[in-house]
C-alpha cells in the first residue's frame, strides 16, 4: 500500500538492533522556528485550520526533513484534538496559549462527555496520516501521537494551561471516582485514535504526557501511568497496532523510569533531568531510550550545541537501542542553523 522504507534507522534503534549511526528527529520539528512553517501558518489563517487542513498539515510534517537529514517525520497535529472533538471548544491563539470555552468542572459535564467516532470526529487527523505516508515515499518512517489522558485531563479541567493544576489535583483528590471516570473516557478515546493512526499509516505511535512530571509519585501510578498501561495493552492487543511500536515519554518522569518500562512499551522518553548513562543502566536492557538534550543548549553557538550531542552520544556509549532528541519541544526563537549542528553531529558522533 505504502512505498518501501529507505532509512530505517530508526525502526532498527526502536529494536535496539544495529544501526550505522544514532538516529534523530526532533520534539516539534516543526514549528514557529522555521520561516517555511510561518509563512504555512499564515496562509492556513490560524493554527486549528493548519491542524484540520490535511494539506496544510502535510506541507509543514515535510518541511524540517527538506532541511535537515532527520531520521523519522513526526504527524503535525495538537495534543488537545480529542478533547476539542469532545465539544469542549478548543482555541489556540499565540502568546495566550489553549482555551476551552467549556471546560469540565463537575461530574454532570464528564457524563456528557460523548464517545467519539474517530472517522467522522477526527477523520482530517487519519487523514493528514494517511496522505504524510504516502508524500514521503518511504524516505523515514512517521511518527503518530496523542497526549496522555492525564495530560488531557489537566487541559479539560483547567480550561487551559495551568502552573499549579489546583483544578484537575483538585479533583484527584476530593472526587477521585470522577477524576477516574473523565480518565477513563479519555484513555477510550486515546486507544481509539492511536488504532485509527496505525490504520492510517503511521509506523511509530507516541504518546506525550507532559504534565506527568507534575504529580507525586503516589497520584502518578493512579492517574497517569496505569492509564498508559491500557493504552499500551490495548494497542498490543489490536490487530492492526500490534507491530506498531509505542513510545512513552513523561516530562519530569526521572524517577518512574522503571514503571514505565514495566508497561510492555518500546521506548522511554527521557527528559535532560535524567542522565542518558543512568537510564541506560536502569531500563536500557529492556527498552530503547529516547532523548535527552536539554532545549535551551540550541540558544547557545553551533560549536556548543556540538559539543553537547557530542557529550550525550558518548555517555550512551556503543551500545543499541538510542534515539537522540530534545528533552521537551523546540523553543520557537532557536536559529535553524543551531539544529543543523545538532543532526549533523549526531550523525558524525555515532557513526559505528
Amino acid at each position: 500500500m505504502f512505498p518501501e522504507l529507505k532509512n530505517d534507522r530508526l525502526l532498527r534503534a526502536i529494536k535496539r538492533q544495529p544501526v550505522d549511526c544514532t538516529p534523530v528527529w526532533i520534539m516539534r520539528q516543526a514549528g514557529r522556528y522555521l520561516p517555511e512553517y510561518r509563512a504555512t501558518r499564515k496562509q492556513a489563517g490560524d493554527f486549528l485550520t493548519l491542524c484540520k487542513t490535511p494539506e496544510l498539515a502535510c506541507e509543514v510534517t515535510l518541511q524540517p526533513l527538506r532541511r535537515f537529514p532527520l531520521d523519522a517525520a513526526i504527524l503535525f497535529s495538537d495534543i488537545l484534538t480529542i478533547p476539542d472533538a469532545m465539544g469542549l471548544e478548543l482555541s489556540l491563539d499565540e502568546g495566550v496559549g489553549p482555551r476551552f470555552a467549556k471546560p469540565v468542572r463537575s461530574r454532570a459535564d464528564i457524563e456528557k462527555l460523548p464517545v467519539l467516532d474517530i472517522a467522522s470526529d477526527l477523520g482530517y487527523v487519519t487523514d493528514a496520516v494517511t496522505l504524510i505516508r504516502n508524500e514521503l515515499d518511504g524516505l523515514v518512517p512517521l511518527i503518530g501521537f496523542t497526549g496522555s489522558p492525564w495530560t488531557l485531563m489537566t487541559y479539560m479541567v483547567e480550561g487551559g494551561s495551568s502552573k499549579d493544576f489546583a483544578l484537575a489535583k483538585g479533583m484527584l483528590h476530593d472526587d477521585p471516582e470522577s477524576a477516574h471516570l473523565l480518565l477513563q473516557k479519555v484513555t477510550d478515546a486515546v486507544i481509539e485514535y492511536l488504532k485509527a493512526q496505525a490504520a492510517a499509516g503511521a509506523q511509530v505511535l507516541m504518546v506525550f504526557d507532559s504534565w506527568g512530571g507534575a504529580l507525586s509519585d503516589h497520584t502518578y501510578s493512579l492517574f497517569s501511568l496505569q492509564y498508559m498501561q491500557q493504552i499500551v495493552g490495548a494497542l498490543k492487543a489490536d490487530p492492526v497496532a500490534k507491530d506498531i511500536p509505542v513510545s512513552l515519554f513523561t516530562k519530569g518522569g526521572g524517577n518512574w523510569l522503571e514503571r514505565i518500562a514495566e508497561t510492555g512499551c518500546d521506548v522511554v522518553g527521557l527528559d535532560w533531568t535524567v542522565s542518558m548513562d543512568s537510564a541506560r543502566q536502569r531500563i536500557g536492557s529492556s527498552v530503547a531510550l529516547q532523548g535527552n538534550m536539554d532545549p535551551t543548549v540550541l540558544y547557545a553557538s553551533p560549536d556548543k550545541v556540538s559539543q553537547e550531542v557530542e557529550r550525550i552520544v558518548n555517555e550512551f556509549g556503543a551500545h543499541d537501542g538510542h534515539i537522540f532528541n530534545l528533552g521537551h519541544g523546540i523553543h520557537p526563537g532557536i536559529d535553524p542553523e543551531n539544529v543543523s549542528a545538532l543532526v549533523e553531529t549526531v550523525h558524525r558522533a555515532s557513526k559505528r
